[in-house]
């Protein structure tokens, strides 16, 4: 594969991964707490949902859409999305933000699970409910990461990008049946703060081809990007940790 497949490669299966471990923690509540038989048909609902909404309207619109104007919009949709993440990583790594624990917010949601009532015998609806919505908002950011990402570099590396994002949902997937509630040991802040700085990469070169910018030497000028925000981060972190407070509870988001 060339330079710039990989990095895409690396970029939709990072974020992917991020979002997925995120869904299953809301799903491994649900099911604790509510019933596993509600809480997988919600997860399978969402995914099922999120594949028919993809089918019929997402891919459909990328042949219809002229190739520049995709990098523009999406781009800016990436850039907007990767300084969002990265801002975030740089407040946790520098401790002016807590940082996300997948501990806290399963019990967090079990503890809100349990106001709602006794869970019912056979299907329960708030734990359908739940993963539903857990599974299916987290997957449409997939969804966008992978679309974006795919087809605004090139229509046919959607392909590729599908791909990562399925392994990453394969890995999670057996992970989180194996290790079940011990998502902390996942090291989501560092892959958060690595994924926020290629998404805003790629965004950052998309948005200038779209606009007519011949980078230097064309893909590989991503990695170029790359370790620019790499090298700011590097002095962003250390800089806001002088006025950071001395200590920040875990918080989910």
């Amino acid at each position: 594969m060339t330079t710039s497949e990989w990095v895409l490669v690396a970029a939709v299966f990072g974020a992917s991964t991020v979002e997925m471990v995120e869904a299953l923690t809301i799903v491994l509540a649900a099911g604790t707490s509510r019933g596993w038989r509600s809480a997988l048909e919600g997860a399978a609902t969402a995914l099922a949902v999120l594949g028919v909404l993809v089918a019929a309207v997402g891919v459909p619109l990328l042949h219809y859409v002229p190739i520049d104007a995709l990098r523009v919009v999406v781009g800016a949709l990436l850039l907007s999305l990767g300084m969002s993440w990265l801002r975030k990583a740089w407040l946790r790594a520098s401790g002016h933000k807590a940082l996300h624990d997948e501990d806290k917010i399963y019990a967090t949601t079990i503890a809100e699970l349990a106001v709602d009532g006794p869970r019912a015998t056979v299907r329960d609806a708030v734990g359908f409910a739940v993963a539903f919505k857990g599974v299916f908002l987290e997957g449409t950011e997939v969804v966008l990461i992978v679309i974006s990402l795919g087809a605004s570099q090139k229509p046919e590396r959607l392909g590729l990008a599908s791909v990562a994002a399925l392994a990453a949902l394969v890995i999670v997937g057996v992970v989180g049946a194996i290790v079940a509630r011990q998502l902390s040991k996942v090291p989501e802040n560092l892959i958060k703060l690595v994924v926020g700085i290629m998404l805003t990469s790629f965004g950052l070169f998309w948005v200038g081809e779209g606009a007519g910018i011949h980078w230097p030497g064309s893909d590989v000028f991503l990695l170029a990007l790359v370790g620019a925000l790499a090298a700011l981060t590097s002095v962003v972190v250390p800089w806001l940790a002088r006025s950071a407070p001395t200590s920040a509870a875990p918080v989910s988001s």
